[in-house]
């Protein structure tokens, strides 16, 4: 079975919600990144997403955008990403999902790139910029490989749309629940419950909902509404303030910790 799949299944008859975190691959290195998913898998973290550095980011506010440079600037790339989550894979089973726009996966071709995402050991794919209504061969691809095709929902989208999408899902439905980019946001979207809603009236998967969690009270509001919360940018910060220091994986596990034990209680 999918990890991703599998877990949701764990977690919901654990009565628990999911905690899913982003980061930028190869910020500051790649090293990093393989000892970040490690301390994560132990913090908590039940699903990890990996944003694959692009030089045109467009969905991704100022923290991210940056992130997404520092990726560049190490060198990493889809392949040598790929080779850290097989490095991962040696030491943990945590979901991973690659957040990556259409224009990698092009570049080095569909078909292969699905093919050696699932043998490096990645879970499912969330692609920012490929809409599902031109996803046909994609999903089939995703589905021969055992990947899950994972799709966003937005405040914005209309129900007629949202149920399009949400059939056509597997894994989760991730939920932005803000309008723009991704973002810290001293506040949690008034209107998440009810929205969470009517996404669910249309689908059985789980949803997550992600854009703007940045501290545990509110990832603990958010996980209390919904199936799981994704926290990106404000991990995402934490690395750029400790990316050079010794302690990187230490600070940033802590305060990955306190947003999975918040998540818990919910």
């Amino acid at each position: 079975m999918n990890r991703i799949v599998e877990k949701f299944a764990q977690l919901k008859s654990a009565g628990q919600k999911s905690f899913v975190v982003y980061i930028g691959a190869g910020d500051p290195n790649l090293e990093a990144t393989r000892a970040l998913a490690l301390a994560f898998d132990k913090a908590g973290v039940d699903i990890l997403e990996l944003g694959v550095p692009f030089s045109d980011p467009l969905a991704d506010g100022v923290v991210n955008q940056l992130a997404a440079q520092r990726g560049l600037e190490s060198g990493t790339t889809p392949p040598r990403l790929l080779e850290t989550v097989v490095a991962i894979r040696k030491e943990s089973q945590i979901p991973i999902v690659l957040y990556i726009y259409f224009n990698l996966i092009h570049k080095v071709g569909m078909e292969k790139f699905i093919r050696d995402a699932a043998k490096a050991g990645v879970d499912g794919l969330l692609v920012l910029d490929l809409p599902p209504e031109e996803s046909d061969n994609y999903e089939a691809l995703m589905k021969s490989a055992g990947l899950c095709h994972i799709y966003l929902v937005a405040p914005t989208t209309p129900e007629e749309r949202m149920e399009l999408i949400v059939k056509r899902g597997s894994g989760f439905i991730y939920y932005i629940s803000r309008e723009g980019v991704t973002g810290m946001q001293t506040s949690v979207a008034t209107n998440l419950a009810s929205q969470v809603a009517k996404i669910r009236a249309h689908t059985g998967l789980p949803i997550a909902v992600g854009f703007g969690i940045s501290n545990p009270a509110q990832a603990k509001a958010v996980a209390s509404d919904a199936d799981g919360c994704v926290v990106g940018s404000a991990v995402v910060n934490q690395i750029a303030e400790y990316g050079k220091s010794p302690e990187l994986v230490a600070k940033v596990g802590a305060f990955v910790k306190s947003l999975a034990d918040a998540v818990k209680t919910a």
